[in-house]
């Protein structure tokens, strides 16, 4: 199966609807059900969202599918730790090739009793439920884990904390990468009433159990990065209106606001969200994106398209995402005359010759990333995207907007 894009060469106008963010979504799951209830309100329709729903609304089952989702392995792993659940916790083939023992190793010295059921330090897992180490009842488990793996790691663990007799401290090392992850994680647990304090490298939960509370979730900031590549690359005039996005965000991928302005989209915020408009992008631009990790596609993408030389930094999670992400950037931008460049030291560089977008296809390796950051690409010509069904995971709606902003879906 596979989606033709075509675009009218008007420029694109109107308002588009984005997803709730599945990041603040998830998050707020867990902690809503170590509170004990709270009403969620605008929560993403995102498979990744819906699977977690389902998950946690059987905690007796005997075997738990995280299918393809970082976050609902990595939260449920520490979530069914803590609540002394036994059973097997499994996920697709790509799942089991992600690595998981980091996470494994700091609950197994909480106290988590978990085995893997075939290589070691990879899903699947078998937990078999929980015993507190023996600690005088003054002091606090401290924990260091390595800051530059996954934030979800830090998150599942920090979520779990405040339901620990002594709390929890987690002292991050080396560089952290996702830091606002972190951060979005902290403002939630607090919101449903955890004492959490961010101390730089060290991270304290005191033992101050959650109390339910409601939230209404935000609109997804990773998903308006799609629509500020097509104002990026659409003709003269081009601009969108965008709701539900706040000005004040947890979301580290509001980082987007001033990448894409070195990019030539201007944002202002307005009553409900923000209107992006076309400006004169930079002659040559640099992002670190340690931690804003997901943009890195539509951002490479878009500098190709534009030819701005762009370098980029912080890319060293892309390999271990629903796909090895820089291979698969680097495969697809060749065929329209980009190139990701690595220059070696965790450098890389965006560059492009004769860019053109001539009909290609585009494979989208299981990742809803690669789809929505080569799509934008139907402003400047006829493009194809294969298995498009996969922008479920975050955007179940994505096509359907494109469709209603003018561009021709087939």
């Amino acid at each position: 199966m596979s989606t033709t894009l075509t675009w009218s060469n008007q420029p694109l106008s109107g308002t588009a609807q984005l997803p709730a963010s599945k990041s603040e979504s998830n998050r707020a799951l867990i902690i809503r059900a170590l509170a004990g209830g709270g009403q969620l309100d605008n929560l993403s329709d995102a498979n990744d969202t819906q699977l977690m729903q389902r998950l946690l609304a059987n905690p007796a089952a005997t075997e738990f599918d995280a299918e393809d989702a970082g976050t609902v392995m990595r939260f449920l792993t520490a979530y069914l730790a803590a609540t002394n659940s036994h059973g097997l916790l499994t996920g697709t083939a790509r799942m089991q090739e992600r690595p998981i023992k980091v996470l494994v190793d700091a609950l197994r010295e909480l106290g988590a009793t978990i085995s893997y059921e075939k290589q070691d330090g990879y899903p699947p897992l078998r937990l078999e439920g929980w015993q507190m180490p023996t600690t005088s009842e003054e002091e606090m488990p401290e924990l260091a884990v390595r800051g530059d793996i996954s934030s979800q790691y830090i998150s599942a663990l920090l979520m779990i904390a405040p339901t620990l007799p002594q709390g929890l401290l987690v002292r991050l090392t080396g560089k952290v990468g996702s830091r606002p992850y972190i951060r979005m994680t902290q403002a939630l647990m607090q919101h449903f009433g955890a004492d959490c304090r961010d101390l730089g490298s060290v991270l304290q939960v005191r033992p101050q159990p959650y109390h339910p509370a409601d939230y209404t979730i935000e609109s997804d900031w990773s998903a308006a990065s799609y629509w500020y590549a097509m104002v990026a690359l659409g003709p003269q005039g081009s601009e969108v209106t965008l709701p539900g996005l706040r000005e004040y965000s947890w979301q580290g991928d509001q980082a987007i606001v001033g990448i894409m302005a070195q990019l030539g989209v201007a944002t202002e915020y307005v009553a409900d969200g923000v209107r992006l408009t076309q400006i004169t992008p930079s002659t040559a631009a640099i992002q670190d994106f340690t931690d804003c990790p997901d943009l890195a596609q539509t951002v490479a993408v878009v500098a190709a398209a534009l030819d701005v030389p762009f370098d980029m930094t912080g890319l060293e999670s892309l390999r271990i995402k629903e796909t090895d992400r820089i291979a698969a950037l680097q495969t697809e931008m060749a065929k329209f005359g980009g190139a990701l460049t690595d220059l070696g030291e965790g450098r890389f560089r965006v560059s492009a010759t004769d860019f053109r977008v001539a009909g290609q296809s585009v494979a989208t390796y299981h990742d809803h990333r690669m789809a929505m950051a080569f799509a934008p690409l139907a402003m400047r010509g006829p493009l194809t995207v294969e298995a498009p069904q996969v922008v479920r995971k975050s955007y179940p709606q994505f096509w359907n907007e494109l469709q209603k902003a003018g561009f021709e879906v087939k």
